[in-house]
């Protein structure tokens, strides 16, 4: 879907320059119809530098001239944006925000009347076009609106509609789970060392077999159950391994942590510190 105006980002941080070089260096959006803001000059600086967009400290100012603002801000700061630019917003803005466990109601509230918001939940493999994004309409938004959002996490990775309900499960998915695998990486990586690769080989293989698995599950559409029987065979190695997985606690762990940081994004949600 073709993105028209102007893009506004509030906020300048790593997810924010991530989807300004989607947008940009795939060509959905050229650089001139791109502004965003933030509170360091020096980064803002860096970003007019790098992609060539409008650039300003002043959050109103890219409201006033944006119709797709993009909420970049870390949920703990969200209210004091909003109370800011809440009422410089026109009516028809389409707000898309990327704040954890802040519900669409919550930003309606604090938004003028008329203001349309989709609330999305992005991971930072999005950083280097891998990302995973789930996006859902508030009440205003329309079908038109969603495809827009969509359109702008399109640009790094794949992006998936679900109701609101189940933002929090994604943020305590895909939106913590790099955390989780680059935790797995670092002891797959620690664990190749002490079987005698060195930590750069090491490294390097862990990450391309996890790159490699994720990529057969998600372009073969199979259950991982079945690619990884595909991997064990009887009294092999595999089997071993996953013996002491199991033995572990692995699945029931990775289980835990995405059901306790569930709990955090809803914590968050509620202004939890």
């Amino acid at each position: 879907m073709h993105i028209e105006g102007v893009v506004g980002f509030i906020g300048a941080g790593n997810m924010a320059e991530a989807l300004i070089r989607g947008l940009v260096r795939g060509g959905h959006v050229p650089a001139s119809r791109i502004a965003a803001s933030g509170p360091r000059r020096e980064r803002l600086d860096e970003l007019k530098t790098h992609y060539g967009i409008d650039v300003t400290t002043d959050n109103r100012e890219v409201v006033a001239r944006c119709g797709l603002i993009v909420l970049a801000v870390k949920p703990q700061i969200l209210d004091k944006v909003l109370r800011e630019v809440g009422d410089a917003l026109k009516p028809g803005t389409l707000v898309v925000s990327i704040a954890a466990g802040v519900d669409t109601a919550t930003i309606e509230e604090a938004v003028a009347e008329g203001v349309r918001v989709v609330r999305a939940m992005p991971n930072t493999p999005a950083l280097v076009g891998a990302g995973a994004t789930a996006v859902s309409p508030g009440k205003l938004a329309s079908a038109t609106d969603l495809a827009t959002a969509r359109a702008v996490f399109d640009a790094v990775g794949i992006t998936v509609e679900l109701d609101e309900s189940h933002l929090d499960a994604v943020t305590g998915l895909s939106g913590s789970g790099p955390a989780y695998i680059f935790l797995i990486l670092e002891a797959l990586a620690d664990a190749g060392v002490k079987v005698g690769l060195s930590r750069r080989n090491a490294q390097r293989l862990a990450a391309q077999t996890v790159m490699g698995s994720a990529k057969l599950l998600l372009e073969t559409d199979e259950h991982p159950g079945k690619l990884k029987d595909m991997v064990t065979s009887p009294g092999g190695t595999a089997i071993a391994g996953l013996h002491t997985l199991e033995e572990g606690g692995l699945r029931t762990t990775l289980i835990n942590a995405v059901e306790t940081a569930t709990k955090r994004a809803r914590e968050l949600g509620r202004g939890g510190k």
